[in-house]
């Protein structure tokens, strides 16, 4: 409805675009409607046209703490905006906005109040004048409430429309009205009017170009509509939460714990589910985090639920069936969803069993030094690397009378924030580092006209040094030349940029680089190698054929390996990232174990099958639709107008590409997997090389064959004879040195038995040795067990200024107490060092051989306190 009525008045709908926001550095996930559109609003492109609406997927995750402990936070949900840039202003938002509310959504006008900003008449006017609102139902509030504003750049005042909800929702007050803190009056719709630009000092002008932003949540909308308490409540995510009760075999609204987890599951997975769709992959930093930190929060819950094995897949389907409809990629991702969520959650389930162990070794050190508090640093670490929420930890030391350093874990968390702030780079109100791209005039733009001619004539628009625009570029001069035509490809979807000369009568310039600039244009990165070169010069383009040739091998290469990897591997292998220049390629996609040998080989000979097949490589433009139902293979977060190319390779591949390609597939030559390595949680690489590349890349394996054969002073033929002959001696030298090794270990040990110690009755051994490494210990430590028979033995050697220690406990002096690792910890600070392990077994490492004998003389105390503890 929404989406049909602002077209009505003149605007372009467009499909939401993806959560990962397309270069901007200041924002890690789209968290607004407004937040892809922000070219748009500086003018640093051109709009598709100046009125815009869309329904924008949209992220926030900082409340994230409190989603499902009440009913008001989600991290998920759905912006509505109509946007305007440089065209209508106040007066057509607000009346539209009114309208929208009162006649198409059919809201009672009545239970309708705005607000305005203190100081803006203007919007007072209208809401009053034109709308004919009362006076007393407008309210002005101040800039913390009714002004929109981002450090320096665009902003503006706001004003807001809240919807009366009814005396059920209030606080009961008898002054609650709009600004109330209670859930009576609910805004529902913000519109932001972006006049001012504010220098980040205060400083404000009036621009040139004024725009409107407006924004409603349509969970929000459809709480309003449908009459419901909360977001929770809403027909659709009802449907999920209902879907998270079955599957924990409880219902909603029973049990105030269970709606805590019930809420946050519902929220959770549809984040999840929405962030894969776009490509977002789990892992330990920047948006991966999120994804990561939202999935472990919800399969968390999932166990406090007592739901068993994986679920998170299973509530993915319903999100998909819900959504699909408006978010058609849901559908088309289904398979590597769920596959993400399955190996992400059982990962989970595994990490969270070792997390417990890890606590448990925490609460035993804490009894021990008869401590009631974890520190703030232990709570953070099982925080962040085992997905422990903070409450989790509370909880199970609750059980045993102990508790956490909450101020300390606090201030840990900042330190972590402040550093990952740190590490942000210095940006503009765009999120993009400032470049002098940005001053060139937004008018330019370049026609490329290179996918069939590698040369072309035209004239330069603009040239620019690393700094400035300049007039004129000269002999060994680094810059940037713009022109209205090129032949050059842009770095763009993987495919490096041509590389060739810009040449006329009076200058050459050698193009190192091609990239794409905002607004259409095409940027020629290099150095003059002679003469100069003058904005309005007409030159002449020419395409390094050469490199271009190569690089179209690697890149149909890769559209013929994505196929390839989806028939031997299914359907849920997606392009994750792909690198192509005329050297060499590289192709990232999702799947979720290593590749064997096998099925490298059966993609390999797939993809030189197809090469061999002499496919004709096609090019056809069409619309976006019309590319869908060809079955063609889109980009994950990649965004697309109404017409895109699809290129085709015979019957086996079709995908959408801007790219350029070969021919046929048989110019590729050959194609040859160098290897296939994990990148990120369920993301694979591929490294691979084709035709020239790989000539030279066996050339280069046969110098090596040969030198390696020289050296052996054997035939390349007998290489293998000779290496197997040679591993079989170092064996045997390797057996021999280790005889050797604990001969000389038990020499310098000499009998020791005298030395044994009687503790409660467990037979202690504290002894040092010289020179013995870690194994030589633990051989000396079972030659020591098997005379001493029950009991403790403790091993100190030093070795270069270093020292090596290792204890082994039997099974009878385990069951009387003594345990192996806590012994290590408990005397290994006093050769400056630490270290643990397991009650039979456990070794440290230490930088102070002074420290020897007191270390060793304190086993003894040890293992007699571990004993009466017992």
């Amino acid at each position: 409805m929404f989406l049909d009525f602002f077209e009505s008045k003149g605007h372009l709908a467009m499909n939401s675009f993806s959560l990962v926001p397309h270069n901007d550095n200041s924002l890690l996930l789209i968290n607004s409607g407004m937040a892809p559109l922000k070219p748009y609003f500086t003018g640093q492109e051109i709009p598709p046209k100046k009125r815009v609406t869309t329904c924008q997927k949209c992220i926030r995750t900082g409340d994230i703490e409190n989603v499902g402990k009440t009913a008001r936070h989600g991290t998920f949900f759905e912006m509505l905006g109509n946007f305007s840039f440089g065209d209508y202003f106040k007066n057509e938002a607000i009346q539209w906005s009114w309208e929208f509310l009162t006649e198409v959504v059919g809201l009672d006008p009545d239970r309708l109040y705005p607000s305005v900003y203190q100081e803006d008449d203007e919007a007072f006017d209208i809401w009053n004048l034109k709308i004919g609102i009362d006076k007393d139902r407008i309210f002005r509030l101040g800039k913390e409430d009714n002004y929109w504003e981002h450090g320096a750049g665009p902003c503006g005042p706001c004003s807001e429309i809240y919807y009366d909800r009814g005396e059920k929702f209030g606080c009961g007050k008898p002054d609650c009205t709009v600004g109330c803190e209670c859930d009576r009056y609910m805004e529902i719709w913000n519109n932001v009017f972006t006049q001012f630009e504010n220098d980040g000092h205060g400083h404000y002008v009036e621009l040139d170009q004024k725009n409107i932003d407006t924004g409603m949540g349509l969970e929000r909308l459809a709480v309003v509509v449908q009459d419901v308490d909360t977001i929770f409540d809403i027909d659709t995510v009802k449907t999920l939460l209902n879907r998270v009760a079955d599957l924990a075999r409880t219902e909603y609204k029973k049990d105030l714990a269970v709606d805590v987890s019930l809420r946050l599951i519902a929220d959770h997975i549809r984040s999840c589910t929405f962030m894969i769709s776009d490509g977002i992959m789990p892992s330990n930093e920047g948006r991966g985090y999120v994804l990561r930190r939202l999935l472990r929060r919800a399969a968390r819950h999932g166990k406090l639920l007592g739901i068993n094995g994986e679920f998170l897949a299973e509530l993915s389907s319903t999100v998909i069936e819900l959504s699909k409809d408006g978010y058609p990629e849901l559908e088309d991702k289904k398979a590597m969803i769920r596959k993400v969520l399955i190996q992400e959650e059982d990962k989970f389930n595994k990490t969270i069993d070792q997390g417990l162990a890890i606590l448990n070794d925490m609460e035993e050190e804490m009894i021990q030094k008869k401590e009631t508090i974890l520190s703030g640093e232990a709570a953070f670490k099982l925080y962040d690397t085992y997905g422990f929420p903070l409450d989790l930890t509370k909880e199970i030391l609750e059980e045993k009378q102990l508790n956490v350093d909450e101020d300390g874990f606090q201030a840990a968390m900042q330190k972590q924030r402040e550093t990952a702030r740190n590490a942000r780079k210095t940006t503009n109100y765009m999120g993009a580092d400032v470049t002098v791209y940005q001053s060139l005039d937004l008018a330019l733009t370049t026609e490329f006209t290179g996918y069939d001619d590698l040369n072309c004539s035209t004239v330069i628009s603009a040239l620019t040094t690393e700094t400035d625009l300049v007039e004129a570029l000269t002999d060994g001069e680094i810059g940037t030349i713009i022109t209205e035509k090129t032949s050059f490809y842009g770095t763009m979807g993987g495919q490096q940029g041509d590389t060739g000369y810009i040449v006329s009568e009076n200058g050459e310039f050698k193009v190192e680089e091609t990239i794409h600039l905002q607004g259409g244009k095409i940027g020629h990165v290099g150095r003059m190698t002679k003469g100069m070169l003058k904005i309005q010069d007409v030159v002449t383009c020419s395409v390094n054929e050469e490199n271009r040739l190569n690089t179209g091998k690697n890149h149909s290469a890769t559209h013929l390996l994505q196929k390839a990897l989806r028939t031997v591997l299914g359907n849920h292998v997606e392009q994750a990232g792909s690198y192509v220049s005329g050297d060499r390629l590289r192709f990232d996609f999702t799947h979720f174990s290593a590749l064997t040998p096998q099925e490298i080989k059966d993609v390999e000979d797939l993809v030189n099958e197809k090469i061999r097949a002499s496919l004709a490589v096609a090019t056809q433009v069409m619309s976006l639709d019309e590319a869908k139902k060809s079955g063609a293979m889109a980009l994950f977060g990649e965004k697309y107008g109404n017409k895109v190319r699809v290129v085709t390779m015979g019957d086996f591949s079709t995908e959408l590409c801007g790219g350029t390609h070969i021919k046929n597939t048989s110019a590729i030559g050959s194609f040859k997997i160098l290897s296939e390595t994990g990148i990120a949680a369920g993301v694979r690489r591929i490294e691979a090389l084709t035709g020239d590349g790989l000539v030279d890349y066996y050339q280069e394996s046969e110098k090596v064959l040969h030198e390696a054969a020289k050296l052996l002073k054997v035939n390349s033929s007998a290489l293998v004879d000779k290496i197997e002959s040679l591993l079989e001696e170092i064996k045997a030298l390797h057996s021999e040195s280790e005889k050797l090794k604990s001969k000389l270990a038990k020499d310098s040990l000499g009998d020791v038995m005298n030395q044994v110690n009687d503790v409660n009755g467990v037979k202690v051994l504290a002894v040092k040795v010289l020179d013995v490494d870690m194994n030589g210990l633990r051989n000396l430590g079972d030659q020591l067990k098997d005379r001493l028979g029950e009991g403790v033995i403790v091993i100190a050697s030093i070795q270069e200024e270093k020292v090596n220690l290792m204890a082994t406990v039997t099974q009878v002096a385990q069951e009387k107490g003594a345990h192996a690792g806590n012994l290590i910890k408990a005397i290994a600070s006093l050769i400056g060092g630490g270290g643990g392990g397991r009650p039979n077994m456990a070794q440290a490492g230490g930088k102070n051989p002074a420290g020897v004998d007191a270390c060793l003389q304190k086993v003894s105390e040890v293992v007699a306190e571990q004993i009466k503890l017992s």
